[in-house]
């Protein structure tokens, strides 16, 4: 795997230039995605296939329900009056995905794909520095997984185009409150379920309306190992699954410092094998461990009365 840390291992300086990212940056300007192929991540297939075979395990601990690479859930799935059915599929239609959570948690594997230094040095350029310190802004917000499989609705006809920063109150400017990297586990295509996006949308700086966006939305189309990035205000969505098996990814999703995060995991990763990575000193960053914000006790040094 690629190395961006400098000759005294002291920091990430000149990252996107030292390892030839600039066309990914320069795409990711121009087009509000970029896709990284796993020759330039420096991800293996062993890395690929031990992510997946860890989700499908998760999935059948957590529902019960046997699953297969090939075919998807091989028992009938009941579910909940609220949540899920309501929140991936169209008004009325049989789900066809679900989203697996906290995903550092249960392997190696995927606290690894978090601080790969490629797709690490992409999302730093975007999110910048902290305004006070000027020390890195980017952190880790949640890493999740949708399982995804053969489906006739999806998200609609809308294709569930939105913003990942929308909940961010406007004028937006153009640093990313948050980025997203989508690592495909299995290859992306449009009639496979691939993520949907609209090409120069994130210029707009604004959510879209509903139905807006989806007669220029494309498939983010990428062979198996790739990360797909792009910035919060990308309009993005999903096409629905028209072939058989799973469409499987891991998403490392980041935030700026200052964002509110989706895991709180300062408290969460605490007692879990964090530091069991390729860069326990990154992923202590990431995480936030060390951060002033949010303080659980009193942090700044109060006098105390002299001595006389």
């Amino acid at each position: 795997m690629p190395d961006m840390k400098d000759a005294e291992g002291s920091g990430y300086t000149g990252a996107v230039e030292r390892l030839n990212l600039q066309p990914f940056v320069d795409e990711l300007a121009h087009q509000g995605l970029t896709i990284v192929p796993p020759e330039v991540t420096g991800v293996t297939d062993d890395l690929i296939d031990r992510c997946v075979e860890v989700l499908l395990d998760q999935f059948e601990q957590q529902t019960g329900a046997r699953i297969s690479l090939e075919a998807g859930p091989l028992d009938p799935l009941e579910w909940p009056v609220a949540g899920g059915r309501a929140q991936f599929s169209e008004k009325g239609a049989e789900p066809s995905q679900t989203l697996l959570q906290q995903l550092l948690k249960f392997d190696r594997c995927f606290r690894d794909l978090a601080v790969n230094p490629v797709v690490d040095a992409i999302v730093d350029q975007m999110i910048g520095a902290g305004s006070r310190d000027r020390k890195p802004a980017r952190r880790l917000s949640s890493a999740n997984s949708f399982i995804k499989w053969r489906g006739d609705f999806g998200y609609g006809p809308g294709l569930g185009l939105h913003c990942d920063q929308g909940a961010n109150p406007l004028p937006w400017s153009e640093t990313a409150l948050t980025a997203n990297a989508t690592w495909a586990l299995t290859d992306y295509t449009k009639e496979g379920g691939a993520l949907a996006y609209v090409p120069g949308s994130h210029k707009f700086n604004a959510n879209p309306e509903p139905g807006q966006g989806t007669a220029e939305a494309i498939a983010a189309e990428a062979p198996r190992g790739s990360a797909i990035i792009f910035p919060g205000s990308t309009w993005h969505g999903a096409f629905h699954k028209q072939t058989d098996g799973l469409r499987l990814c891991a998403i490392s999703y980041y935030r700026h410092a200052s964002v509110l995060p989706q895991e709180n995991m300062s408290v969460s990763m605490a007692d879990q094998p964090w530091d069991d990575c390729d860069d326990p000193e990154l992923m202590r960053e990431l995480i936030g461990f060390d951060d002033g914000f949010p303080y659980l006790e009193q942090s700044f040094a109060l006098p105390r009365r002299a001595a006389s």
